[in-house]
């Protein structure tokens, strides 16, 4: 039954489906929607078939995780579908994202050989009831989390509940946490035992999951990196940003987690190559009307600035890579240009704001001149005295 027309349909966008109830059964449908998750695979393989791979379907369950599961239920299961998989203890319900060949592709870019590794079963497609137990289980987990929050500092522990995810049949849930350090959770697991009677399964995570879990917009003004699609998390230095010529002010490469943003990495190849055509200038250049020094360097364009007076940023003179190279090796010969002063500015990519150099104040309608008005008065007035 379809409930799209209902105005209390839900977005559930950690799980990549919309969630809609029958008012009058209490029915829920649930529906897969493509694109609205982070760990979302494209596939380009769509229409293929490959007998070895007809079984084989990947699961995704919330945004934390997803894995490859084997079809040993007889049902013809297609991509969208919700179905109940192997677990641990009970059994879980997830939704499949991927099916036929791609997913053999997946396999090889995670290092999973089908041949020799275990993989976990689909029962059978999921039932209105497992569902229901499904969303009891979901509705759960933002109050679940808040109160394990709470345990946790009454217990003194040095750590954070991130997030909470309960299995399909709502018998297990995993409490993701952050800590710098080691974390005794003995005491811990048996009062959440007692407390929310289900078992317990505690998964450490990093600074940067924390924020693709929480999610929320940059400085840049778009969705963090790590809750729209990063999911493997590189090492990032201080080095990414000497590279590029940036301040090393801690709050600006900071990002909402604490780290240096993830974003730092993703011109440095661009960097590195502009500067191996940028040569090196450890001394000034000699020209017949003095010494120019080195200033700043654009790095991308391949301009370096240079002035008369050393380590003055008024009068720069800007040189093209090809001519300091060339300036260089005139300098070894002992020969020296006439004069910086001369020489025109290199052309290169110019970069302006999206509405141009336009004024703010553009739109704003303009003023009448205040002298305009008491002219007109004083005519005014001289009209009324040539009448008395």
């Amino acid at each position: 039954m379809d409930y799209t027309d209902n105005e209390s349909i839900k977005f559930d966008c950690s799980r990549g489906c919309t969630v809609a109830q029958d008012p009058e059964t209490g029915d829920f449908d649930c529906n897969y929607r493509q694109g609205c998750c982070k760990l979302e695979s494209y596939n380009w393989l769509r229409g293929v078939t490959q007998e070895q791979y007809k079984d084989l379907f990947e699961v995704r369950f919330k945004n934390t995780r997803k894995g490859i599961y084997f079809n040993t239920s007889g049902q013809g299961i297609k991509t969208g579908d919700l179905v109940i998989v192997e677990a641990a203890n009970g059994h879980d319900l997830g939704i499949v994202t991927l099916e036929g060949p791609i997913v053999g592709r997946q396999m090889k870019c995670r290092g999973v050989d089908p041949d020799t590794t275990q993989l976990k079963k689909i029962y059978r497609k999921a039932k209105p009831l497992d569902i229901a137990k499904w969303q009891e289980a979901i509705a759960r987990e933002q109050d679940t989390m808040i109160q394990a929050r709470r345990i946790a500092a009454e217990l003194g522990l040095d750590m954070k509940i991130g997030d909470v995810e309960f299995q399909g049949d709502g018998t297990k849930a995993i409490f993701y946490y952050i800590a710098d350090g080691r974390v005794d959770f003995r005491q811990l697991i048996k009062v959440y035992a007692e407390e929310f009677r289900i078992r317990i399964e505690m998964k450490q995570i990093g600074a940067r999951q924390e924020a693709g879990l929480i999610g929320g917009l940059g400085v840049c003004g778009r969705e963090l990196c790590c809750a729209n699609y990063i999911t493997n998390f590189q090492s990032i230095s201080t080095s990414a940003a000497r590279t590029q010529d940036l301040s090393l002010n801690p709050q600006k490469l900071a990002g909402q987690c604490g780290k240096l943003k993830c974003c730092l990495n993703y011109e440095v190849a661009n960097y590195i190559d502009a500067q191996t055509r940028i040569p090196k200038v450890t001394e000034p250049l000699e020209f017949e009307d003095g010494q120019a020094w080195l200033v700043k360097t654009d790095i991308l364009q391949e301009i370096l600035y240079f002035s008369y007076e050393k380590g003055s940023l008024s009068n720069l003179y800007p040189l093209s890579a090809d001519e300091v190279r060339e300036v260089q090796e005139m300098n070894a010969r002992g020969e020296r240009p006439e004069s910086l002063k001369s020489e025109p500015v290199p052309d290169g990519p110019q970069f302006i704001s999206a509405v141009g150099d336009d004024s703010i104040t553009r739109f704003d309608k303009p003023k009448k001149s205040k002298k305009k008005r008491s002219g007109s008065r004083n005519r005014k007035n001289g009209k009324a005295h040539k009448d008395a």
